[in-house]
């Protein structure tokens, strides 16, 4: 199985972190379901995520990795230097997730919910969807 993203689906700022991810990811190494759908809870109860749990999930090698962990070990598999992000895995996560927790509360407030429409990606985007 490829690594899987799991995503908050309702998100503006996470929808468009997983456009960025696939612009720079053209070998298809994630695959993606948001939290909210069958697929994600599938995982999440697989997984033992917490059930509050509203991050960025990353499902790699049959564990699970959530905010600032997730986040970095995403980019070490992207293209070009976003790579070199990884390198701020040797900072604690409890501080790393300081940022990351800060961002997340106000997601919504900076970017927005989803409307009721969403993009329609290409076949070869949208089989990478679970």
């Amino acid at each position: 199985m490829n690594s899987v993203i799991l995503f908050d689906g309702e998100c503006n700022f996470c929808d468009s972190s997983v456009q960025f991810i696939i612009k720079r990811d053209p070998k298809g190494l994630f695959q993606y379901a948001s939290l909210q759908s069958e697929a994600g809870q599938e995982l999440l109860k697989k997984y033992d995520v917490p059930a509050d749990m509203d991050s960025i999930v990353l499902i790699e090698k049959d564990q699970a990795y959530y905010k600032s962990s997730a986040a970095l070990r995403i980019c070490q598999g992207l293209q070009g230097a976003w790579k070199l992000c990884y390198g701020f895995i040797i900072v604690p996560s409890f501080i790393r997730n300081i940022v990351y927790d800060f961002i997340a509360r106000n997601r919504y407030k900076w970017f927005g919910k989803k409307a009721e429409s969403c993009m329609l990606p290409s076949p070869s985007i949208r089989k990478r969807f679970l």
